[in-house]
């Protein structure tokens, strides 16, 4: 048996017949007209108005914040359980992360905990869709409105999940997801941005391209930064996007595959998880504990089965020693958790051989 990676990209021929006639054409490499063309399908598979693509998926989420003004003395509200570059995006515009922590029944942010720690100071609550399942979505915008915060979406590993017919990171006023290498489409780093305000919009393209309102025009109207895409990137999320509803289809169908062979071990706890609205981006289990997590791991990766655990709690990390507070589902899960092989090329019979390598380790 070949050795089954936790993830890994899809890349087919349709993408390198893609990538050689574009750089036949003479294309310059740069963000120029397939960009444009990458966003419109973006735009057109969520429903949002505008949106921009940027260099990676933590540069999406410090200009969404930094379009909507947030800077130092800010605060911005974050779970404490989600991939560190949630947090240090905040950092990154010299803003405070408060964290919160999260609601066991699906590992985002907690409403009443996050309502919790809005103070004056409060600009902003990040909200993070992690694995593509989501809180009560309304809940948490109407707690925007009346605490006059705004809400950003982090949507990074929800490309494929919608809430009540919307697409994840189109309910607050900016959305951000990511096309690093382990995402349901790839161009091996990128972010994008999705909003439906106009000057939202308009403001990111300027700090997208250090500061000026044409491209070329060397006259910088606001602080920027190059946070560019570039073509090359773009010729491959275009083909990457062409195979999209085919991979969210598949992505369920894993999920459901796993949590049907694996239902009769009573030491696995999956997530509850509606399928008809949630891609998951990782098929995800919890483990009884640490030592037993840590220990199907090993057992697995002799089979040449690797697996990959949990995020750690973000306020457990070195650079956010400093944060105090009770974050006990954070901690738990965080310990328990782990994320099966999860690559959409998986075929049944992979998923099958997995299974049932887990059930021998507890013969």
């Amino acid at each position: 048996m070949k050795k089954i990676n936790q993830i890994e990209p899809w890349i087919g021929q349709e993408e390198k017949k893609a990538m050689a006639e574009y750089l036949d054409s003479g294309g310059w490499l740069m963000e120029f007209k397939k960009t444009r063309e990458f966003e419109q399908m973006i735009a057109g598979y969520t429903g949002a108005k505008y949106v921009s693509v940027v260099n990676n998926g933590t540069v999406s989420l410090f200009v969404a914040l930094m379009v909507l003004g947030v800077g130092k003395g800010d605060e911005v509200i974050v779970p404490d359980y989600t991939m560190i570059a949630s947090a240090n995006a905040i950092v990154l515009t010299g803003a405070t992360p408060v964290f919160a922590d999260i609601d066991r029944r699906n590992f985002c942010p907690d409403l009443n905990k996050t309502e919790e720690k809005i103070t004056p100071r409060a600009k902003a609550i990040m909200l993070v869709s992690i694995n593509g399942r989501y809180p009560d979505m309304d809940a948490f915008v109407e707690l925007s409105r009346r605490h006059n915060v705004y809400l950003v979406e982090d949507a990074a590993q929800s490309l494929g999940s919608r809430y009540k017919g919307k697409h994840l990171g189109t309910l607050g006023i900016i959305g951000s997801f990511s096309f690093s290498m382990p995402k349901i489409i790839t161009t091996g780093q990128g972010g994008a941005l999705v909003t439906d305000n106009e000057d939202l919009y308009k403001k990111i393209l300027k700090i997208k391209d250090f500061g000026r309102t044409k491209s070329g025009v060397d006259y910088h109207e606001t602080l920027g930064y190059n946070f560019k895409f570039t073509d090359l990137q773009a010729v491959i999320g275009i083909e990457q996007m062409k195979k999209l509803d085919w991979r969210v289809k598949r992505k369920k169908e894993i999920f459901a595959l796993y949590r049907d062979l694996l239902g009769d071990v009573s030491s696995i706890e999956f997530i509850e998880t509606n399928l008809d609205d949630t891609a998951p981006w990782f098929v995800d289990i919890l483990l009884p504990d640490k030592e037993t997590r840590d220990e199907l791991a090993a057992f697995l990766n002799e089979k040449q089965i690797n697996t990959r655990p949990f995020y750690p709690a973000i306020h457990t990390q070195p650079p956010y020693h400093w944060v105090k507070g009770n974050f006990a589902n954070s901690e738990n899960i965080s310990q328990r958790g782990l994320w099966l092989p999860s690559s959409t090329s998986l075929a049944d019979e992979d998923i099958n051989y997995i299974c049932n390598k887990i059930k021998e380790y507890y013969v």
